[in-house]
């Protein structure tokens, strides 16, 4: 059984298959290969978007439990996934009404990538995604970014409610937010 060109040569194989549909020649399509190579362009968005919200939640539990720690690699990371988000969901709008749906999805990643980075007890973040779609924004006319939490289990958690009533407190400082 000789291999055929999708297997031996993916890009010529694209190439093949565009020049087909140009040509109008849908009978000679890699129809089941072409199907799927579509689907999973899509698949790849979805994943793109998963991967930066990972990054910027994981940036922003690591800003707000480790206060002491900030840096600007950690604020440049905030924004530059803020500006990428912004430009992929510009690009492909019908990703946003997935995002609820990436960010719970990451959620555990970006909470895990928090632990190992910072070296805090796992105690110390959120079971459950304290975050909105609004911590996709960019900095607003004040240039304070939003930070976003919503409910942030702070029973019995000393230390975290400590953190959390000390960058409260900063709220109006605009050095604050990354």
């Amino acid at each position: 059984m000789s291999e055929s060109l999708y297997d031996t040569d993916f890009y010529s194989w694209t190439r093949k298959q565009a020049e087909l549909l140009r040509e109008g020649q849908l009978s000679l399509l890699d129809r089941g290969r072409s199907i799927e190579e579509i689907e999973d362009l899509g698949n790849r968005h979805y994943d793109q978007l998963k991967s930066r919200l990972v990054q910027l939640m994981a940036h922003l539990l690591k800003w707000q439990v480790q206060d002491w720690q900030r840096s600007n690699s950690w604020r440049a990371t905030v924004r530059m996934q803020r500006l990428s988000l912004g430009k992929l969901l510009r690009r492909n709008p019908g990703l946003k009404p997935h995002v609820d749906e990436a960010m719970t999805e990451g959620w555990e990643e970006a909470r895990l990538l928090a632990i190992a980075e910072t070296g805090l007890p796992d105690e110390q973040f959120p079971e459950r995604c304290p975050y909105t779609k609004s911590c996709l924004d960019t900095p607003n006319t004040s240039g304070r970014m939003p930070f976003a939490p919503t409910g942030w289990p702070f029973e019995n958690r000393g230390f975290v409610i400590l953190i959390w009533y000390y960058t409260f407190e900063q709220v109006m400082d605009a050095d604050f937010w990354p």
